[in-house]
């Protein structure tokens, strides 16, 4: 029979039976031979090659009842449900080693020894068993089956990480070839690449909101917030404050964190563990944090009687909406309500997340 093809054929067990899902449509002239330890079938119907004559042969890992074994032809497939002949758990579905091509594994129905067989509870061995889950997977397929949310997230952060590290390399490289003279043209030399970086950032906001990670939402948008109010609206609205000294420092420390804070994710994402990064993101941010709030708190003092003169951003009445708002009161408002407070809510979110991580350090001493 040169023209006959084999059909894809899904297996899946419980301790009791065996259930083959033959993956062939509008079947006919169907022939099977079921033996305690063969199956035979072929038919003439739909598959992988289209309209063709099909066949396959199972030599099985143990017998099975072929008396109590069935099968039912629908439109979409072929079921078969072969009855054991002693219940128990078979290592694989063929007496040989070596699996055919064509026998993949039914991931829906799948069952193993260590779970419950309830057939009231319907399992989920992607979420319910990973582990398994991805053995099964790399047998199958040669390689591991990553979830599309993980494989963004390390793509995103990675993105981040060569983003700031770009921005760092740039500044130290510029200000050991000028000294101080740099200072001044820190925004012009990182301040376009820095500002796409912020944008992406407005993302990490999204993240918890649509489930990818775990962190706050409100903590994620006062630090990106936060960031993007200084940059945006401070310092590249405002020519004058972007070549203060303040900036470079400020940016410094803004890459310094995130080159440590992008690799640390990306290691936890791919379940790397990585002791001197770990320490390093949960006790960096112990000196930087602070002295960024303070750049900041610096930026927006500075640049208050710059907007006072230039009244940027400020909306005068009389106007069509009856609406007036004071920009300079605003950034006083925000040093006060929301700078502050912001500096409270971070630092103590991250000694939490320190002592959880870390531990509190003792010292154990023995006394003889």
């Amino acid at each position: 029979m040169s023209n006959t093809l084999t059909p894809f054929v899904y297996w899946a067990q419980t301790e009791n039976q065996i259930t083959l899902k033959v993956d062939l449509t509008d079947v006919k002239d169907f022939n099977v031979d079921l033996k305690e330890t063969t199956l035979q079938v072929t038919a003439y119907g739909q598959g992988a090659r289209g309209l063709n004559n099909y066949s396959f042969n199972l030599n099985l890992h143990s017998p099975i009842d072929p008396n109590e074994s069935s099968y039912k032809v629908i439109d979409r497939q072929v079921d078969f449900i072969l009855k054991k002949k002693s219940s128990s758990w078979w290592p694989r579905l063929t007496s040989q080693p070596q699996k055919p091509s064509w026998l993949k594994i039914d991931f829906d129905k799948w069952k193993s020894e260590d779970m419950d067989d309830n057939d009231d509870e319907k399992r989920d061995i992607c979420n319910d068993y990973p582990d398994m889950y991805d053995k099964l997977h790399k047998e199958e397929f040669g390689y591991r089956k990553e979830d599309l949310t993980k494989v963004y997230l390390v793509i995103y952060n990675l993105c981040q990480f060569v983003g700031f590290i770009y921005i760092f390399a740039i500044m130290c490289i510029r200000y050991s070839r000028d000294g101080p003279d740099f200072m001044k043209e820190t925004f012009a030399a990182v301040g376009n690449p820095l500002k796409f970086i912020q944008l992406l950032q407005f993302l990490e906001v999204m993240h918890p909101l649509f489930g990818y990670t775990k962190s706050s939402v409100l903590v994620s948008f006062l630090q990106v917030g936060g960031r993007g109010f200084v940059l945006f609206l401070m310092i590249d609205a405002e020519p004058r404050m972007q070549v203060k000294p303040v900036v470079f420092y400020l940016f410094l420390i803004w890459s310094t964190i995130e080159i440590v804070r992008y690799p640390y994710y990306i290691t936890q994402l791919l379940n790397i563990e990585i002791s001197f990064l770990t320490w390093l993101r949960y006790t960096i941010w112990i000196p930087l944090y602070p002295l960024g709030f303070v750049c900041e708190g610096i930026v927006i003092l500075r640049n208050i009687p710059y907007f006072e003169e230039t009244q940027k951003f400020t909306v005068s009445l009389p106007n069509t909406y009856n609406f007036a708002l004071h920009f300079p009161s605003v950034m006083r408002l925000y040093l006060l309500l929301l700078l502050l407070p912001g500096i409270y809510t971070l630092m103590s979110r991250m000694s939490q997340l320190r002592s959880r991580k870390l531990g509190k350090s003792t010292i154990k001493r023995k006394y003889k």
